[in-house]
């Protein structure tokens, strides 16, 4: 069971970088909402359409888990294009009109979360999630989705300690990163050893592990997410299995991702 007080963090970080994205968007003239991102046919309304797309899904897993049963479905019948349609009809509104109901789709998923009972799971598209591993992925997208605009934009973000949630998920769904490619994870747990933003120390896993990866928190978040491709990062893996990893590594949920590729990196 996670404790409130770690629910109420992740919250609190959600929030924040919620709001530092709205930051970046809330200005643009409407034609820089057509600008190009670098995640292929995407454009900066795409990225917050996204986002705006699964906030309102997570809203629903919890007030009404029947109708969002009946989503995961029709997702299921189009894996490999549900995503982008989504984005795809949210990219259509007035910028005006999109920015306005991510705001109100970020306000409510935030009270709808902290109204959860302690210990309690929501459905997913995969197995059901805790109140604060939900919160923890939506950061994870905002965060990474948010990078894709600031990307698009020219503008370089200050990394700040929320990217331990990041990192965190990324540890997590090593072996989800096999099973999505059809192959077996290893059976040892890996030592990650990451360097914050302000130089704090971060480790995942077993200290005496074999298998290890160290770097800073910010490469690894961008590895993990795919915002980078791995030749395009400092991240230093022992094992063989370990350098593997990274070349498969993903954070999110789904199919696997073509990735970025190797020179494309921007941050």
């Amino acid at each position: 069971m996670a404790d409130p007080r770690e629910v109420r963090e992740v919250l609190a970080d959600l929030r924040a970088e919620g709001e530092e994205l709205d930051g970046l968007v809330a200005g643009l003239p409407e034609a820089e909402w057509g600008r190009a991102t670098p995640a292929a046919g995407w454009s900066v309304a795409h990225q917050i359409a996204h986002l705006l797309w699964t906030d309102e899904r997570a809203v629903q897993s919890a007030v009404d888990p029947e109708g969002f049963g009946r989503e995961v479905a029709a997702a299921m019948a189009s894996p490999e294009t549900f995503v982008d349609a989504g984005a795809e009809r949210g990219a259509r509104m007035a910028p005006a009109e999109l920015l306005a109901r991510w705001r109100a789709s970020r306000a409510e998923l935030l009270e709808v979360l902290a109204a959860q009972p302690a210990g309690g799971k929501l459905p997913w598209y995969g197995p059901p999630m805790s109140v604060a591993s939900v919160a923890t992925g939506r950061l994870m997208e905002t965060w990474a989705h948010g990078q894709d605009v600031a990307d698009a934009l020219g503008v370089r973000r200050v990394p700040t300690a929320r990217l331990r949630h990041v990192a965190r998920i990324g540890v997590r769904a090593r072996d989800y990163a096999y099973a999505v490619r059809g192959l077996t994870p290893p059976g040892e747990e890996f030592r990650v050893e990451l360097t914050g933003p302000g130089g704090e120390a971060w480790t995942f896993g077993p200290a005496g592990a074999a298998q290890r990866v160290s770097g800073t928190a910010l490469e690894f978040c961008l590895l993990v997410t795919q915002r980078v491709h791995r030749d395009d990062v400092c991240l230093v893996a022992v094992g063989a299995d370990a350098e593997r990893w990274l070349g498969i590594a993903q954070s999110f949920a789904g199919p696997a991702g073509p990735g970025r590729a190797p020179g494309g990196a921007r941050r």
